[in-house]
Protein backbone atom coordinates (compact mmCIF):
# COMPACT_ATOMS: atom_id res chain seq x y z
CA UNK A 1 0.00 0.00 0.00
CA UNK A 2 1.29 3.33 -0.71
CA UNK A 3 -1.28 5.93 0.58
CA UNK A 4 -0.15 8.66 3.08
CA UNK A 5 -1.66 6.97 5.88
CA UNK A 6 0.47 3.73 5.12
CA UNK A 7 4.24 5.84 5.55
CA UNK A 8 3.23 8.90 7.83
CA UNK A 9 0.34 7.46 10.16
CA UNK A 10 1.78 10.25 12.67
CA UNK A 11 -0.41 13.21 11.27
CA UNK A 12 -3.40 11.02 11.03
CA UNK A 13 -5.42 12.85 13.52
CA UNK A 14 -4.18 16.42 12.17
CA UNK A 15 -5.63 15.36 9.20
CA UNK A 16 -9.12 14.43 10.45
CA UNK A 17 -9.14 18.01 11.96
CA UNK A 18 -8.51 19.51 8.70
CA UNK A 19 -12.00 20.35 7.30
CA UNK A 20 -13.19 21.79 10.75
CA UNK A 21 -10.77 24.55 10.35
CA UNK A 22 -9.35 27.08 8.01
CA UNK A 23 -8.94 26.85 5.47
CA UNK A 24 -10.67 23.76 4.98
CA UNK A 25 -14.00 24.46 6.82
CA UNK A 26 -14.62 27.89 4.48
CA UNK A 27 -13.95 25.53 1.10
CA UNK A 28 -15.92 23.19 1.63
CA UNK A 29 -19.98 24.42 1.48
CA UNK A 30 -18.13 25.81 -1.92
CA UNK A 31 -15.76 22.41 -2.83
CA UNK A 32 -17.74 21.89 -6.65
CA UNK A 33 -16.94 25.74 -7.27
CA UNK A 34 -13.25 25.27 -6.34
CA UNK A 35 -13.17 21.99 -8.53
CA UNK A 36 -14.15 24.04 -11.74
CA UNK A 37 -11.59 26.30 -11.18
CA UNK A 38 -8.95 23.37 -10.69
CA UNK A 39 -10.44 21.97 -13.57
CA UNK A 40 -10.21 25.21 -15.60
CA UNK A 41 -6.55 25.36 -14.57
CA UNK A 42 -5.55 22.33 -15.41
CA UNK A 43 -6.77 22.93 -19.04
CA UNK A 44 -5.03 25.90 -19.48
CA UNK A 45 -1.67 24.43 -18.11
CA UNK A 46 -2.21 21.38 -20.00
CA UNK A 47 -2.64 23.91 -23.01
CA UNK A 48 0.17 25.98 -22.66
CA UNK A 49 2.45 22.21 -22.32
CA UNK A 50 1.18 21.19 -25.58
CA UNK A 51 1.97 23.70 -27.48
CA UNK A 52 5.31 24.34 -26.00
CA UNK A 53 6.20 20.77 -25.65
CA UNK A 54 4.76 20.06 -29.53
CA UNK A 55 7.29 22.90 -30.59
CA UNK A 56 10.02 21.42 -28.85
CA UNK A 57 9.24 17.95 -30.22
CA UNK A 58 9.40 20.39 -33.98
CA UNK A 59 5.92 20.39 -34.50
CA UNK A 60 2.79 22.79 -34.10
CA UNK A 61 3.75 26.12 -33.96
CA UNK A 62 6.71 26.02 -36.61
CA UNK A 63 6.28 29.16 -37.89
CA UNK A 64 8.15 30.54 -34.63
CA UNK A 65 11.30 29.26 -32.95
CA UNK A 66 11.12 27.47 -29.84
CA UNK A 67 11.92 30.47 -27.99
CA UNK A 68 9.17 32.90 -29.22
CA UNK A 69 6.51 30.21 -28.23
CA UNK A 70 8.11 30.12 -24.92
CA UNK A 71 7.59 33.71 -24.34
CA UNK A 72 4.03 33.11 -25.61
CA UNK A 73 2.54 30.22 -23.19
CA UNK A 74 5.28 30.92 -20.36
CA UNK A 75 2.57 33.36 -18.28
CA UNK A 76 -0.27 31.18 -19.20
CA UNK A 77 1.64 27.85 -18.24
CA UNK A 78 2.52 29.88 -14.83
CA UNK A 79 -1.04 30.76 -13.95
CA UNK A 80 -2.27 27.35 -14.82
CA UNK A 81 0.72 25.60 -12.47
CA UNK A 82 -0.37 28.41 -9.90
CA UNK A 83 -4.01 27.38 -10.06
CA UNK A 84 -3.68 23.74 -9.91
CA UNK A 85 -1.54 24.19 -6.84
CA UNK A 86 -3.88 26.57 -4.94
CA UNK A 87 -7.03 25.06 -5.81
CA UNK A 88 -5.49 21.48 -4.83
CA UNK A 89 -4.38 22.93 -1.65
CA UNK A 90 -7.65 24.53 -0.60
CA UNK A 91 -9.49 21.58 -2.31
CA UNK A 92 -7.28 18.68 -0.08
CA UNK A 93 -7.90 20.63 3.06
CA UNK A 94 -11.85 20.35 3.05
CA UNK A 95 -11.48 16.58 1.96
CA UNK A 96 -8.57 15.40 3.42
CA UNK A 97 -9.70 11.84 4.85
CA UNK A 98 -10.72 10.74 1.12
CA UNK A 99 -6.69 12.47 -0.09
CA UNK A 100 -5.19 10.22 3.26
CA UNK A 101 -6.27 7.02 2.24
CA UNK A 102 -5.73 7.23 -1.47
CA UNK A 103 -2.64 5.68 -3.42
CA UNK A 104 -3.64 7.61 -6.57
CA UNK A 105 -3.39 11.08 -4.29
CA UNK A 106 0.34 9.52 -3.74
CA UNK A 107 0.76 8.67 -7.80
CA UNK A 108 -0.58 12.38 -8.62
CA UNK A 109 1.91 13.87 -6.15
CA UNK A 110 4.72 12.53 -7.16
CA UNK A 111 4.25 12.93 -10.99
CA UNK A 112 3.35 16.74 -9.99
CA UNK A 113 6.73 16.67 -8.32
CA UNK A 114 8.44 15.52 -11.76
CA UNK A 115 6.24 17.19 -13.79
CA UNK A 116 7.41 20.46 -12.26
CA UNK A 117 10.96 19.58 -12.61
CA UNK A 118 10.37 18.42 -16.22
CA UNK A 119 8.37 21.42 -17.27
CA UNK A 120 10.81 24.34 -15.01
CA UNK A 121 13.90 22.32 -15.74
CA UNK A 122 13.90 21.05 -18.94
CA UNK A 123 11.46 22.61 -21.55
CA UNK A 124 11.09 25.96 -20.54
CA UNK A 125 14.97 26.63 -20.10
CA UNK A 126 15.28 24.79 -23.38
CA UNK A 127 12.97 26.41 -25.31
CA UNK A 128 14.74 29.70 -23.95
CA UNK A 129 17.80 28.23 -25.69
CA UNK A 130 16.06 27.30 -28.91
CA UNK A 131 16.27 23.64 -28.42
CA UNK A 132 19.87 23.08 -27.02
CA UNK A 133 19.58 20.93 -24.12
CA UNK A 134 22.36 22.18 -21.44
CA UNK A 135 23.52 20.00 -18.72
CA UNK A 136 21.55 21.37 -16.01
CA UNK A 137 18.52 20.89 -18.10
CA UNK A 138 20.00 17.10 -18.56
CA UNK A 139 20.21 16.19 -15.47
CA UNK A 140 16.86 17.45 -14.33
CA UNK A 141 15.56 15.79 -16.75
CA UNK A 142 16.95 12.33 -15.80
CA UNK A 143 15.54 13.78 -12.45
CA UNK A 144 12.30 14.05 -13.49
CA UNK A 145 12.20 10.70 -15.46
CA UNK A 146 13.36 8.81 -12.44
CA UNK A 147 10.07 10.35 -10.07
CA UNK A 148 7.93 9.94 -12.88
CA UNK A 149 8.63 6.70 -12.95
CA UNK A 150 8.25 5.92 -9.42
CA UNK A 151 4.46 7.92 -9.57
CA UNK A 152 3.55 5.32 -12.90
CA UNK A 153 4.82 2.69 -10.52
CA UNK A 154 2.72 3.56 -7.75
CA UNK A 155 -0.24 4.18 -10.13
CA UNK A 156 0.36 0.92 -12.07
CA UNK A 157 0.27 -1.18 -8.64
CA UNK A 158 -2.91 0.74 -6.73
CA UNK A 159 -5.78 -1.40 -6.03
CA UNK A 160 -8.74 -0.24 -8.19
CA UNK A 161 -6.71 3.18 -9.81
CA UNK A 162 -4.36 1.41 -12.44
CA UNK A 163 -6.57 1.65 -15.03
CA UNK A 164 -6.32 5.00 -14.93
CA UNK A 165 -2.95 4.69 -16.91
CA UNK A 166 -4.89 3.94 -20.30
CA UNK A 167 -5.82 7.87 -20.12
CA UNK A 168 -1.96 8.15 -20.52
CA UNK A 169 -1.12 5.41 -23.24
CA UNK A 170 -4.17 7.07 -25.33
CA UNK A 171 -2.49 10.67 -25.06
CA UNK A 172 0.54 9.03 -25.99
CA UNK A 173 -1.51 7.34 -28.95
CA UNK A 174 -2.89 10.81 -30.03
CA UNK A 175 1.03 12.49 -29.66
CA UNK A 176 2.26 9.41 -31.74
CA UNK A 177 -0.44 10.24 -34.10
CA UNK A 178 0.59 13.93 -34.22
CA UNK A 179 4.19 13.55 -34.51
CA UNK A 180 4.77 10.84 -36.73
CA UNK A 181 5.34 11.32 -40.79
CA UNK A 182 5.39 9.41 -44.06
CA UNK A 183 6.04 5.79 -43.88
CA UNK A 184 6.37 5.65 -40.27
CA UNK A 185 2.51 7.14 -39.74
CA UNK A 186 0.81 4.38 -41.96
CA UNK A 187 2.58 1.82 -39.99
CA UNK A 188 1.72 3.00 -36.69
CA UNK A 189 -1.71 3.56 -38.03
CA UNK A 190 -1.94 0.10 -39.22
CA UNK A 191 -0.31 -1.61 -36.41
CA UNK A 192 -2.53 0.57 -33.71
CA UNK A 193 -5.34 -0.41 -35.67
CA UNK A 194 -5.02 -4.14 -35.63
CA UNK A 195 -4.06 -4.03 -32.18
CA UNK A 196 -7.51 -1.93 -31.27
CA UNK A 197 -9.32 -4.92 -33.41
CA UNK A 198 -7.17 -7.78 -31.34
CA UNK A 199 -7.96 -6.36 -27.73
CA UNK A 200 -11.57 -5.98 -28.51
CA UNK A 201 -12.02 -9.30 -29.74
CA UNK A 202 -10.04 -11.10 -26.94
CA UNK A 203 -11.73 -9.11 -24.12
CA UNK A 204 -15.32 -9.00 -25.50
CA UNK A 205 -15.87 -12.18 -27.71
CA UNK A 206 -12.96 -14.60 -26.96
CA UNK A 207 -13.19 -13.53 -22.59
CA UNK A 208 -16.61 -12.91 -21.43
CA UNK A 209 -17.01 -9.74 -19.97
CA UNK A 210 -17.29 -10.63 -16.69
CA UNK A 211 -14.43 -13.46 -16.58
CA UNK A 212 -12.51 -10.78 -14.35
CA UNK A 213 -9.98 -13.34 -13.67
CA UNK A 214 -8.53 -13.64 -17.53
CA UNK A 215 -9.45 -10.03 -18.82
CA UNK A 216 -7.29 -8.00 -16.06
CA UNK A 217 -4.11 -9.92 -17.06
CA UNK A 218 -5.16 -9.92 -20.63
CA UNK A 219 -5.62 -5.97 -20.73
CA UNK A 220 -2.20 -5.42 -18.60
CA UNK A 221 -0.75 -7.40 -21.57
CA UNK A 222 -2.51 -5.45 -24.31
CA UNK A 223 -1.18 -2.12 -22.15
CA UNK A 224 2.47 -3.20 -22.30
CA UNK A 225 1.86 -4.09 -25.97
CA UNK A 226 0.62 -0.26 -26.54
CA UNK A 227 2.86 0.96 -24.76
CA UNK A 228 5.62 -0.53 -26.24
CA UNK A 229 4.06 -0.03 -30.06
CA UNK A 230 3.61 3.72 -29.47
CA UNK A 231 7.06 4.18 -27.71
CA UNK A 232 8.70 2.39 -30.36
CA UNK A 233 6.85 4.87 -33.48
CA UNK A 234 7.63 8.02 -31.58
CA UNK A 235 11.93 6.90 -30.85
CA UNK A 236 11.62 5.91 -34.22
CA UNK A 237 10.27 9.52 -35.73
CA UNK A 238 12.75 11.26 -33.22
CA UNK A 239 15.95 9.52 -34.34
CA UNK A 240 15.20 9.49 -37.95
CA UNK A 241 14.88 13.21 -37.51
CA UNK A 242 17.91 13.68 -36.54
CA UNK A 243 19.48 17.11 -35.10
CA UNK A 244 17.77 20.24 -36.64
CA UNK A 245 18.03 23.94 -36.00
CA UNK A 246 16.04 23.27 -32.71
CA UNK A 247 17.75 20.28 -30.82
CA UNK A 248 17.89 16.60 -31.30
CA UNK A 249 16.67 13.61 -30.37
CA UNK A 250 17.13 14.02 -26.56
CA UNK A 251 15.55 17.57 -26.32
CA UNK A 252 12.71 15.90 -28.14
CA UNK A 253 12.32 12.81 -25.87
CA UNK A 254 12.31 14.89 -22.58
CA UNK A 255 9.47 17.26 -24.20
CA UNK A 256 7.79 14.04 -25.07
CA UNK A 257 8.13 13.39 -21.74
CA UNK A 258 7.35 16.69 -19.94
CA UNK A 259 4.10 16.67 -21.88
CA UNK A 260 3.19 13.27 -21.01
CA UNK A 261 3.62 13.51 -17.01
CA UNK A 262 0.99 16.20 -16.91
CA UNK A 263 -1.56 13.51 -18.40
CA UNK A 264 0.04 11.36 -15.44
CA UNK A 265 -0.83 13.94 -12.95
CA UNK A 266 -4.09 14.77 -14.20
CA UNK A 267 -5.40 11.47 -14.68
CA UNK A 268 -4.43 9.73 -11.27
CA UNK A 269 -6.58 12.82 -9.91
CA UNK A 270 -9.13 12.15 -11.36
CA UNK A 271 -8.74 8.59 -9.94
CA UNK A 272 -8.60 9.74 -6.18
CA UNK A 273 -12.52 9.29 -6.35
CA UNK A 274 -12.41 5.51 -7.44
CA UNK A 275 -9.76 4.80 -4.88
Amino acid sequence: MMAPQDFIPQIAQWVGTLDETFPGAQVKPYFAHWEVVHLLSLALLGGSSILLNLRLMGYGLTDAPPSEVRRGVAPWLHLGVFGIIFTGVLIGASNPDRLYTSEAFTAKMLCLVAALVLTYGVSLPTARSNGRLGPVAMIAGFVGLAIWGLGLAVFGTGKLINPGLWHVVTAAALVGLFVTRGLTRIIYLVGMGGLIIAQYVNTHIIIKPDDYARLDPTNKIYFGVFLAWILGAVIVQVITAGRGATGGPATRLFAFAALLVWVTTAAAGRWIAFA
